[in-house]
């Protein structure tokens, strides 16, 4: 029984070092494909919290908390600014709360973006899901190790 745990261990951290940057990367392209498609800030930052979850399951507390970097609270705050942020735009330009507001930038490489308020928003809502996520699954992992 005992080699069984341990080989299913050892398959589990294979796939979560593999699944692990594939995520992310998928949270990602679900916040940028949101803005104009289904996705968005909610659903990118659902599949990049529950990444580092996956990696958590996988290895230790240390090891996640490694992977996030920053404390799970400072990306709720920080969400929550961005977000505040995008929406003050509006009537600082004479609209109303959360208009949207665009700019068309040239970027050397990228060639023409048409950037505007509403991804900043997303962005706002993708930091704000990571970190009340992570910090409930965390919190939940810590109260259970001791």
């Amino acid at each position: 029984m005992r080699r069984d745990l341990r080989s299913s261990s050892v398959i589990l951290k294979a796939a979560a070092q593999l699944l692990l940057p594939l995520l992310l990367l998928l949270s990602l392209f679900l916040l940028l494909r949101g803005h104009h498609e289904p996705g968005g800030g909610f659903i990118g930052g659902l599949v990049a919290a529950s990444a580092i979850a996956l990696h958590l399951f996988a290895t230790d507390m240390r090891s996640a908390r490694g992977v996030l970097r920053v404390d799970p609270r400072s990306l709720m705050g920080v969400g929550l600014l961005v977000a505040l942020l995008a929406g003050i735009v509006g009537p600082l330009t004479g609209g109303p709360l959360l208009a949207g507001r665009w700019v068309d930038l040239t970027v050397p490489i990228l060639g023409e973006l048409h950037l505007g308020t509403p991804i900043l928003f997303d962005v706002g809502v993708y930091l704000v899901v990571v970190g009340s996520v992570l910090t409930f699954v965390l919190t939940l992992a810590e109260t259970g190790e001791g």
